[in-house]
């Protein structure tokens, strides 16, 4: 499966706002990227080796 990926994780302050613009572009990427659903990424799992990264998380990193 996947390493732990948690967007809602409270180890930053609890309102990111302050931090990050309303408007920002992170912001519009994390929205889009969160409406793909999750068997689009199925074809991309492996079974083998150590678990990898959420697909949804490195395609935000992109």
């Amino acid at each position: 499966m996947y390493k732990d990926y948690n967007v809602t994780q409270l180890t930053l302050p609890m309102k990111t706002s302050v931090f990050i613009p309303v408007n920002d572009i992170s912001r519009h990427v994390n929205n889009i990227v969160e409406t793909i659903l999750e068997t689009e990424f199925y074809e991309l799992r492996h079974h083998r080796g150590a678990t990898s990264y959420h697909s949804k998380m490195i395609l935000k990193e992109l």
